[in-house]
This record gives C-alpha cells, structure tokens and sequence, in this order.
C-alpha cells in the first residue's frame, strides 16, 4: 500500500507540509517494501487549481492513503472518486505520522475547506 503526505523538503526528517495542493514535494511510503520516495509537486505554481493537480497525481502514483492536516473540497473530490482514503496528521515527523496510521491512531480526514484560490492558507 502506498502513503503519501504533503512534505516541505524532500528528505524523511522533514515535517508535514500545512498546504497540500502548494506542498514542495510528496513522500510516498511503500508498506510492502517500506521504501520512500519523493515526488515532485509540479502542481505547487500553478496559478489556479493547484490541489486538484496535486490530487490527480497522487491518483496518478496510486496513493492508497493520504496523510495531510488539510484539504480543500475540490482535491477532496478528486482522492475520493479514486477511493483514496484522507487521514489527519499529528504534530511531529513524517515516521511519526506514518507510525501513528500504521497503529490505527489517526483519525479519517472529513473535513474540507473552500480551498484558498490563488493565494495562500496560512
């Protein structure tokens, strides 16, 4: 199953990213061969639109869970016609927040925003 969460640097120490359609990068976290990967946000200088581009390729990459402390209803839409399941992040690293889904301790992510729409959320 792959895990993906919003990241600020494209290394596993880093911290879970506030924006996930504006993230830098995504770490996407293979439970079967616990490798992590890195993925390019191409969506991030978008002008408009940047949490749908960024929803698309995590369908794209074949996300099977997504680890963000928010998302905006539009991108919302997209993870879940591709049956992508949202959980919130807790405060601390990416191994802490792939640690605490892994031992059932986050809960699913149901709520969304308007989205912030050519600025930024922070």
């Amino acid at each position: 199953m792959k895990i993906v969460i919003p990241v600020d640097e494209n290394n596993t120490d880093t911290g879970v990213c506030i924006s996930f359609g504006r993230t830098p990068y995504f770490l996407i976290y293979d439970t079967d061969t616990k490798q992590s990967d890195f993925l390019d946000n191409s969506a991030a200088a978008s002008q408009g639109g940047a949490g749908i581009k960024a929803a698309q390729s995590l369908v794209d990459s074949q996300a099977a869970v997504l680890l963000t402390p928010r998302c905006g209803e539009n991108a919302a839409e997209v993870l879940k016609a591709a049956d992508i399941k949202m959980y919130k992040t807790i405060a601390g690293t990416v191994k802490d927040n792939i640690d605490a889904f892994l031992s059932g301790k986050l809960t699913l992510l149901d709520e969304t925003h308007p989205g912030f729409h050519n600025h930024e959320g922070k």
